[in-house]
């Protein structure tokens, strides 16, 4: 039988000592008898966009605050360039926050916001001037500089608040949820703008969301949060295509789980395996027989999803099992897919799309 790939371990990446923006050893933080982050060890290389994900109150946002000095760990320490900073105040620390709701001064100009940090600083007013000019450059808005915030969009808002944060230079730039108040069109296009400009800064951005889809996007690596802890940390692509947890292959995308019965009588095997919807091929009748190197199994269409671009076929299985099915509608409209419902088909995917999880 040709075997299933183990799952790689993609939740530990050495990354050299002189190379680390943020490490996190053993890092704690309880409420009372509410354990928020329960022993968080992480390490964040210089010049990376890393994102933190997970669900509301998963710790991923208290690990932020941890790290930007608003709050203090219960345990374990946070060091910055290889600085204990673990009871260092906010101010002592080589990082500035990005927050959700941008924060501006409603009465003062774009230039007067960026520049504001620079003036509590007492930096002298030549150069103030010169570096948010050179910030606000950075973020694609040169030329608004005397406009009020009221004046601006919410994309631009959010450029003005990033420009702020960049011009004291820090070594690391926290964003929390940054994009949460945009609506989605804009925010698909500040995806790709945030990370252009962190490309171009060379700042290491650590990034905090619950929108799987967004943390896809725009990290060079991820690490998934839940309960107060980290379930994989990895690439993008490590992380949607080879889920170690039940957790992320069910909140990171969408994702069958195979197991038990269905396990045995499709797979040949018992375990919990994983395999993702756009793998899974829709096939009527017996007319194209599998091949060696895929799985198939047989059921009945329970339900049709026409969403454009694609359709999901759920599919009730003769084991008793459910899988979802997505297929792109490359040369079907919705009339053509919604007659396949009750209908019977089988499921093929190659076997190299199935993956092993642990729990």
């Amino acid at each position: 039988m040709f075997p299933v790939m183990p799952q790689q371990a993609v939740t530990h990446v050495t990354i050299p000592a002189s190379d680390r923006a943020v490490s996190l050893r053993g890092l704690r933080k309880s409420f009372g008898s509410v354990v928020a982050v329960a022993g968080v060890d992480l390490d964040v290389a210089d010049g990376e966009f890393f994102a933190m994900l997970g669900p509301s109150g998963s710790g991923k946002t208290t690990v932020l605050r941890m790290i930007a000095g608003f709050e203090s760990p219960t345990g374990g320490t946070v060091e910055l360039g290889g600085r204990d900073v673990t009871r260092l105040a906010p101010f002592e620390r080589d990082v500035n926050t990005v927050f959700q709701d941008y924060a501006l001064f409603p009465h003062m100009s774009v230039l007067e916001n960026v520049e504001y940090g620079l003036r509590v600083k007492k930096v002298p007013r030549a150069e103030r001037r010169a570096r948010a000019l050179e910030a606000l450059k950075s973020v694609r808005l040169d030329g608004f500089e005397k406009r009020r915030p009221a004046q601006l969009s919410g994309g631009q808002r959010q450029r003005v608040a990033l420009a702020r944060a960049l011009v004291n230079r820090p070594r690391v730039l926290l964003l929390d949820e940054p994009l949460g108040a945009l609506d989605l069109k804009l925010r698909e296009e500040m995806q790709v703008e945030l990370k252009a400009i962190q490309r171009e800064v060379g700042i290491t951005f650590l990034f905090v969301t619950h929108d799987q889809e967004e943390a896809l996007t725009m990290s060079d690596r991820v690490a998934v949060f839940n309960a107060g802890a980290i379930e994989q940390v990895g690439t993008p692509a490590e992380i949607y295509e080879r889920p170690a947890t039940a957790f992320v292959a069910g909140f990171v995308g969408t994702s069958n789980l195979i197991s038990g019965a269905t396990a045995r009588a499709v797979l040949g095997r018992d375990g919990t395996f994983s395999v993702r919807p756009e793998k899974l091929r829709v096939v009527l009748g017996d007319a194209v027989p599998p091949g060696s190197d895929e799985h198939s199994a047989e059921g009945t269409v329970s339900e049709v999803v026409y969403a454009g671009p694609a359709t999901r076929f759920v599919v009730d299985l003769d084991t008793g099992s459910r899988l979802i099915a997505l297929q792109q509608n490359q040369e079907v409209s919705s009339m053509d897919v919604m007659g396949l419902r009750g209908r019977r088909v089988r499921l093929v995917w190659q076997r190299r799309h199935e993956f092993a999880i642990t729990s």
